[in-house]
């Protein structure tokens, strides 16, 4: 009796050679990130939109009602993370959940610890290492874009997927 393998295993073989080697692995997060890339862009331009809100409130409250700088930071974000849920919701995902009001906590929840990564890293940048207060902010967005991203991808519209 000899051990021969199949065509069809001997193709699964390869594919799990493939997919654990660096060459497979790089390929497979390639492939990966293809397919997220459409909601990844539509994420990034809402984002903008959430940027722009951000930094206009966060300038106003700052600025012209001298609310302290990072409590201005806060309520910048906050308005900003409803106007981002509202369009992520539409457009980015597509969701139809019908419970709206629990999506949104996720979404909340997911800002919520990005409020808490966007004021250390602006803490970081801005009080620590000296940087300019709007320069570090943009620092600090772009760690959080990140984070929103992946975290929303992965819980808050997960159903969508």
């Amino acid at each position: 009796m000899g051990m021969f393998f199949s065509v069809a295993d001997c193709k699964s073989l390869y594919s799990i050679c493939l997919i654990a080697s660096p060459a497979g692995r790089l390929a497979s997060l390639w492939k990966a990130a293809l397919a997220i890339a459409p909601k990844f862009l539509r994420f990034c331009v809402v984002g903008f939109s959430g940027t722009a809100i951000d930094f206009g409130v966060t300038y106003i409250c700052k600025e012209w009602l001298k609310v302290r700088k990072f409590v201005a930071n806060a309520i910048g974000f906050v308005v900003a993370a409803t106007n981002n849920y509202i369009l992520n919701r539409i457009w980015t995902f597509g969701s139809t959940d019908s419970q709206v009001g629990l999506e949104y906590l996720k979404f909340f929840g997911v800002s919520l610890i990005g409020l808490g990564i966007n004021t250390l890293v602006l803490y970081l940048l801005h009080e620590k290492l000296k940087w300019n207060f709007y320069l570090s902010k943009v620092g600090a967005t772009g760690v959080v874009m990140l984070w929103n991203f992946f975290a929303n991808y992965l819980f808050t519209f997960a159903h969508t997927v």
